[in-house]
């Protein structure tokens, strides 16, 4: 018996994913595939575009990501994490940089930022600002978010602390 060709074999699977052969087995996957990407991408790893720049360079304006929640629902957060926090809804979520945990206390002085006192090594910062900010403690049971992009008024920044319960999750990449 002559064996088909590799090129052939390829445009044969590809006629099977595009044109499947409609037989009793047809609607029960196509509602299992369907349910499985709504629940994955509805639920589990949803799909999100930024807007603005409060993340500039680490994130830009108009990029697509994908927000994984089991990093929130199974993992720890920790300092340096950037998370995807509930603003408004389920719609709308600021994307933010945790730079310190409940308990702790955050302040900037002549434009650095300090947790507990020290000065807090931010790699991902690349645009100095002149911030300044009287010391508060974070309350327990949450974090303080900031966005990377520093070089604008502080004043048109949202920041703070933000409950845990609040955060739905991280981007994957």
């Amino acid at each position: 018996m002559p064996q088909a060709s590799p090129e052939k074999e390829t445009r044969s699977l590809v006629a099977r994913l595009f044109a499947p052969r409609l037989n009793r087995w047809f609607l029960p996957r196509l509602v299992l595939v369907t349910l499985s990407a709504y629940l994955f991408f509805g639920q589990v790893c949803l799909p999100a575009v930024t807007r603005g720049s409060s993340m500039v360079p680490t994130y830009a304006d108009g990029q697509l990501l994908f927000c994984w929640r089991p990093k929130v629902w199974f993992g720890t957060l920790e300092r340096g994490d950037v998370v995807m926090v509930r603003f408004s809804g389920r719609r709308v979520m600021l994307l933010k940089r945790i730079v310190a945990l409940g308990g702790e206390t955050v302040a900037f002085s002549e434009g650095r930022l300090l947790v507990n006192g020290s000065v807090l090594d931010e790699p991902y910062v690349k645009t100095a600002c002149d911030w300044e900010l009287e010391p508060r403690e974070v309350p327990p049971g949450q974090v303080y978010v900031i966005g990377d992009n520093r070089g604008t008024p502080m004043e048109t920044h949202q920041f703070g602390s933000v409950a845990r319960e609040r955060i739905v999750g991280v981007p994957l990449w």
